[in-house]
């Protein structure tokens, strides 16, 4: 990839409060369903401390040769911010408002994008403001309709490698210590690729109406052995009153 010029000046500056911000509708209403479904499993399994945060379509700044640069990825993941979250409403700096994001994600969508620019003048191209100049070390493209992921990794001279994902098909986000993968299903009505994470023992993370879903058969389950011990303790009672009976027949009186 090509690197920022030598007379670039890259800084890192709050963004005026007056600062027009881009208002584009999202391409489909399948993105906002994809990022929320990312989010709502790292709440559910205490994935997501509290001084983080994850956003969609929400402002990525920097300042190129003291101009503005305002990116808005699909969806983000910041570790750590160090400025009240009331500061980070509109819009983020890293470096001056926190850590940098661990992973930018993009859904590919039949409008152009510009996923893959790598377009160094300004405005820089999306690939290389998340590589070149806010160096996220994970940069990853998710086609929803075919349910492609490619993985962009720094290497050691931090410049993104397409990654190979593991035998199950996931890519392993260490900043995370999580693995990101596609998964086929419905969701919310939607049947189709999602995007998902496994923990290291590759157990899935799950989602809310998969809680529920999972406790009800943990509850079924329960109520399930409750009813065949009390049907055992039934059956043993029985046992027992036939004994007595028969020892009753043969004239003896069994012990109490």
């Amino acid at each position: 990839m090509v690197a920022p010029p030598l007379q670039s000046t890259i800084t890192w500056e709050k963004l005026p409060d007056d600062f027009v911000l881009p208002n584009d509708p999202v391409d489909n209403i399948n993105q906002p369903a994809l990022a929320a479904a990312l989010t709502e499993s790292l709440q559910l399994a205490q994935r997501l401390p509290d001084t983080a945060f994850t956003a969609t379509n929400y402002g990525i700044c920097a300042t190129l040769n003291q101009k503005f640069v305002v990116k808005a990825p699909d969806w983000v993941y910041v570790p750590a911010i160090t400025v009240p979250r009331s500061d980070v409403v509109r819009s983020y700096t890293p470096h001056l408002q926190g850590a940098i994001p661990s992973i930018v994600l993009e859904f590919l969508s039949e409008t152009e994008g510009g996923e893959y620019s790598s377009k160094a003048s300004y405005p820089p191209g999306k690939f290389f403001f998340y590589e070149q100049i806010v160096q996220v070390p994970n940069y990853g493209i998710f086609e929803p309709d075919s349910g492609r992921l490619e993985l962009h990794r720094f290497d050691d001279q931090k410049r993104y490698k397409l990654q190979t994902p593991n035998p199950e098909g996931r890519f392993w986000i260490p900043e995370m210590q999580l693995f990101l993968g596609v998964w086929q299903g419905l969701r919310e009505g939607r049947d189709g690729y999602w995007l998902r994470w496994w923990d290291q023992s590759e157990t899935l993370l799950l989602w809310g109406t998969e809680w529920v879903d999972q406790e009800r058969q943990r509850t079924d389950q329960e109520r399930q052995r409750a009813e065949q011990e009390h049907q055992r303790a039934e059956q043993e009672h029985q046992r027992a009153e036939r004994l007595m009976a028969q020892l009753r027949a043969a004239g003896l009186e069994p012990e109490s």
